[in-house]
């Protein structure tokens, strides 16, 4: 089984210069238009955007792809003065579409601030203007506040990776209800890369643990990136997993990641690294 349709093509640097490693700045319009065109060719069905990602929205919309290729969309409401139906209306506009597959409110404590925008994200639901709402998370702490305030939700996208899995245990809940989830941070921005020399001070805790993954890695020949991807990709509870790209040639590997073929052995190995210093698996708390 071809495991792409189970990839979420991030359009973040897209519109914006986005991430630690990304040397190759803003994507150009015609970069985004053979990443798209590549998607589809290759069974990826869904994108994520938001409009607080600079011109991301307006490049998809500039390519004419979405439409034709029937990809779905997915955008998410930044924390801004706008109304709900003011950004979305503004993002339809910009994307050229009627509709998205998926809203997103994108900073769960501005929700927290002003709850009644979910009101208001429910009601465009109603109106058919958005198939399926949620939110971004961060710590299991926000899921826990929507799901002991039963706040009803289609989509949740949450950090998940080889070292970070601390929303695991909330999978079934999240299937019982009937929730979409999908994982970002599949790389822990490159953290699994780092060479043993390159850690700061204040990651030194985490480079036990990718030496741990790197020295696993060469011993059984497996690309760390590999490994990451198709990891992610064989827990039956993730619906989706978000990766950005910035060329069509890392989509090309993202997909060649997503369709390694995973033994028990590796399975078994990233199951047993558990990462002590929860707070050192969330990037803000790194500088």
């Amino acid at each position: 089984m071809m495991m792409n349709s189970k990839l979420i093509l991030g359009t973040v640097q897209f519109g914006v210069n986005y991430g630690i490693n990304n040397n190759a700045g803003q994507v150009t319009q015609t970069e985004v238009n053979r990443i798209l065109e590549y998607a589809a060719e290759n069974g990826i069905e869904k994108l994520d955007t938001s409009s607080a990602y600079g011109n991301s929205e307006e490049a998809l919309g500039n390519s004419n792809l979405i439409n034709c290729k029937k990809i779905a969309v997915i955008s998410k409401y930044p924390r801004c003065s706008k109304s709900p139906r003011e950004c979305l209306n503004d993002s339809l506009k910009k994307l050229g579409v009627n509709s998205l597959y998926g809203y997103l409110i994108h900073h769960f404590d501005f929700y927290q601030e002003k709850p009644d925008i979910w009101t208001e994200i429910e009601q465009l639901k109603s109106e058919g203007l958005i198939q399926n709402i949620g939110f971004s998370l961060y710590t299991p702490e926000q899921l826990e506040y929507l799901v002991n305030n039963k706040v009803k939700f289609d989509i949740i996208q949450l950090p998940y990776n080889m070292f970070d899995r601390q929303f695991e245990s909330y999978f079934p809940k999240l299937k019982e209800l009937g929730v979409e989830i999908h994982t970002r941070s599949v790389f822990l921005q490159g953290l699994f890369f780092k060479a043993f020399d390159a850690f700061p001070e204040k990651l030194m805790p985490m480079r036990k643990y990718v030496e741990k993954l790197q020295n696993y890695c060469k011993e059984q020949n497996i690309n760390i990136a590999n490994l990451a991807v198709a990891y992610s990709i064989s827990k039956q509870a993730i619906d989706g997993v978000l990766m950005g790209v910035d060329n069509c040639n890392q989509l090309q590997s993202n997909i060649e990641c997503a369709n390694y073929n995973l033994s028990l052995e590796d399975i078994a190995f990233v199951d047993s690294i558990e990462v002590k210093e929860k707070e050192l698996l969330n990037p803000v708390n790194w500088k």
